[in-house]
Parts: C-alpha cells; structure tokens; sequence
C-alpha cells in the first residue's frame, strides 16, 4: 500500500521538478518559454500547422489550458491563429518566423537539460522506466472514467 501512495506522490513532485527545472534551463539560456509551451511549440515543430484541439490531444492538456499556452505563445510572436478556410470556427495555429528560428536552439537546451536530470541512471533503468510509464498510461486509458 505504501509502495503504491509513493508511485502517485513521487510521480507527482517528478512532474512539477522537471517543468521548473526545464523552465530555470530555458530562462539561463535565454529562452523565454515554460515547460508547457515548449510542448506546444515541440509539437508545432515536429507537425507543423495544425488545430488548438490536436495540440490539446497530443500534449494531454485540456482546450482551456492549450488555449492560454497559446495566448502566450501569440503575445510572445511565436504562433499565430489561422481562421481554416473550410470551418471559420476553426482556428490553426502555426509558427511564426521567429518561432520557427528558435527551433534548432530551444530543443538542443531542452534535451542538455532532461540529460542533466537523468544523469547516473543507465539506458537499462530509462527502458524499464519508459515501460511502466507507458503501461501505467495504458491501465489509464482502459478505465471507465
């Protein structure tokens, strides 16, 4: 029973260390993002244009919270909202120049920071880490919620 209380707590304070150490790397290098919009921007980088809603799905946030990442993102000239030509009521959201420039730098800084974090544990240890991780995940899309 306590094995399983800490799972839930560790998996927590892990959660929450890794956004504000990611966001500390980000802020000493210049970078003017958080975790969260860096996951926005990470996706937009790797997919391209696409809508609030499957950025939402892909990073596992809900519409509000993905709708104010942007907002930031927006007033930061990052992204910018596209009214889709076939549905006015669908915003695409896409990068900017200037979003777009900052690909390269950001995402060598976001993986020297998660190396930092998971320095002294083994591939071995990440593999088993990134299966239970992955099959935690699964047991919580199989319930009923």
């Amino acid at each position: 029973m306590m094995l399983i209380k800490q799972v839930g707590v560790l998996a927590n304070i892990f959660n929450c260390k890794l956004k504000k150490s990611v966001a500390a790397t980000f802020k000493a290098n210049g970078i003017n993002l958080t975790a969260e919009q860096f996951l926005v921007m990470d996706t937009l980088w790797n997919q391209g244009e696409m809508t609030q809603q499957s950025i939402a799905y892909i990073i596992q946030k809900d519409k509000n919270s993905v709708t104010q990442f942007i907002d930031n993102l927006e007033r930061k000239g990052l992204v910018q909202r596209v009214v889709d030509a076939n549905d006015r009521r669908v915003n695409n959201i896409t990068l900017t120049k200037v979003g777009m420039a900052m690909k390269d730098n950001t995402k060598k800084v976001a993986i020297e920071a998660i190396n930092r974090i998971l320095d002294g544990i083994s591939e071995e240890e990440l593999q088993t880490f990134v299966q239970v991780l992955n099959r935690a995940c699964s047991n919580i899309e199989q319930l009923d919620l």
